[in-house]
């Protein structure tokens, strides 16, 4: 299964950041290829939430479920119902040298392996874009 994963380093407490990466519902404020974020159920420890964003134009759109480790400063998600077959991952903050330092690591499938045969390297490419475009709009926000 295709996996990429972002690094971004971020001049911000690592909770403060993380705390910004667990408010998904203001994602659509700063991040430009988030369209909506709608959170369906929250807890305690994890949300579910309907997202719909842009690749190339195209709406995608899943349903997933977050869950916090306020503790690690961790969010897991995985992938309930959508467009896609499989999309899980996690984002960590780890504050070092005077910076917080996010990982964000996406395994997905698309479910279709003639269309993955075709044109895997391209939905990497753009899977790979649209972390990346995440982390720095979560930098810009964070930093400010």
């Amino acid at each position: 299964m295709p996996y990429v994963e972002s690094r971004i380093a971020i001049a911000a407490s690592a909770r403060a950041v993380y705390e910004l990466a667990k408010d998904q519902e203001r994602f659509p404020e700063f991040m430009p290829d988030v369209e909506t974020v709608n959170v369906l159920e929250r807890h305690p420890d994890r949300v579910i939430s309907r997202w719909k964003t842009l690749v190339e134009e195209a709406p995608i759109e899943w349903t997933e479920e977050d869950r916090f480790d306020d503790g690690a400063l961790r969010i897991d998600y995985a992938l309930l119902e959508g467009d896609l077959d499989t999309f899980e991952g996690a984002w960590t903050f780890e504050e070092r040298d005077g910076l917080t330092h996010v990982l964000l690591t996406v395994e997905y499938d698309f479910g279709v392996p003639t269309l993955a045969e075709l044109i895997g390297p391209t939905l990497q490419k753009k899977v790979l874009e649209n972390s990346e475009m995440m982390l720095k709009a979560l930098k810009m926000q964070a930093e400010q």
